[in-house]
């Protein structure tokens, strides 16, 4: 009996209406491509060649100033005339600073904002003696005779006649030709013009240095006296307005090796050259609040309603991303999404 091979018929396999079988996939060969010829050391040293020029340049074009850093000596040396001046305003309780008002001292309320005494209310945190800045480095160096006389003169009198004698030789000073000690009149100073020209002579010799970044801190540094003593004569702010960077002007300075330096503060100081901050005695705080408010609406921006709204009733996106847009035009609102029956392909 022969046997007889009996097959089963394979059932086709079913595929989904609509959908294509799937294609089996090849990596093309990176041969396949078409290529040419490519230098990459050529292009190398052109771009570095055309960045080098360009650095170049835009550096002799817009590059930052190298100023040194002013020093106690080197104001004593340029402006001796100040430095004296400086020292018996200091004496006298009449400097900027001697008259600022808190964090310093309460000589003043100082700054407000809609009335309210801030400045004064923060209170005096950083407590400087005017007339200290002189004399404890007068105290400090091998000061000679008529210098240690002076500063015991000056101890051991009163403080109304210590104001006074200070008062009367600024106001000599202010008189004389340029300011100059030498031709200042005779009159009742006391000990004041032996202990401003030996202040003078201790600046010139750079004992200021350091003398008043100590402030009594173990690690000093502290730079708040020093730089207090130099921005109550007129030399620092004569050297910025030279710069353009006074107050009124302009000017902004981004000094090498002060990395990013100040224009990130054009903002802040727009302000001061706008009224009403530009003619206020309390513009440092108003300025300071209006800073504050800006800070805060930029904050909560998300949450107020009409300036959330800005980038879609002013579509500058749009602008900028126009190719996009343009490949994906919006959907109608008022057409209907179509059903899943109708989808292409079902």
């Amino acid at each position: 009996m022969s046997e007889v091979a009996t097959h089963t018929p394979t059932r086709p396999r079913q595929t989904r209406p609509g959908r294509p079988h799937p294609v089996a996939t090849r990596t093309p060969d990176s041969h396949s491509f078409a290529t040419r010829p490519y230098d990459l050391v050529k292009e190398f040293v052109v771009a570095l060649a055309v960045v080098a020029l360009l650095t170049a340049a835009l550096a002799a074009v817009f590059s930052s100033p190298d100023e040194r850093s002013i020093t106690m000596s080197g104001w004593a040396q340029a402006a001796p005339a100040d430095v004296v001046a400086t020292a018996t305003s200091e004496l006298a309780g009449t400097s900027v600073s001697a008259t600022y008002g808190a964090p310093y001292n309460t000589a003043s309320e100082g700054q407000k904002v809609l009335g309210i005494p801030l400045q004064k209310w923060g209170g005096v945190r950083i407590p400087v003696d005017s007339a200290a800045l002189v004399l404890d480095p007068l105290t400090r160096a091998a000061a000679d005779a008529p210098t240690k006389a002076a500063l015991a003169a000056w101890r051991s009198a009163p403080a109304g006649t210590r104001t006074a004698w200070a008062t009367a030789y600024g106001d000599a000073l202010a008189k004389a030709p340029d300011g100059n000690p030498a031709a200042v009149a005779s009159g009742s100073y006391g000990p004041v013009p032996v202990l401003a020209q030996s202040f003078l002579a201790v600046a010139r010799s750079g004992g200021l240095e350091g003398q008043l970044a100590a402030s009594g801190n173990f690690y000093g540094g502290d730079q708040t006296r020093t730089i207090l003593l130099l921005s109550d004569g007129a030399y620092l702010e004569d050297t910025a307005r030279a710069q353009q960077l006074g107050g009124d002007q302009w000017g902004m300075m981004n000094e090498t090796g002060n990395y990013p330096g100040q224009p990130w503060m054009w903002l802040y100081t727009f302000w001061y050259q706008v009224a009403p901050f530009s003619t206020s005695d309390n513009a440092d705080a108003q300025v300071w609040g209006l800073m504050m408010v800006l800070t805060l609406g930029l904050m909560f921006l998300p949450l107020i309603p009409g300036l959330r709204d800005v980038p879609r009733l002013v579509p500058v996106h749009r602008l900028i991303w126009r190719d996009w847009y343009r490949e994906h035009p919006p959907v109608r609102r008022d057409r209907p999404a179509p059903k899943t029956g109708d989808e292409p392909g079902r």
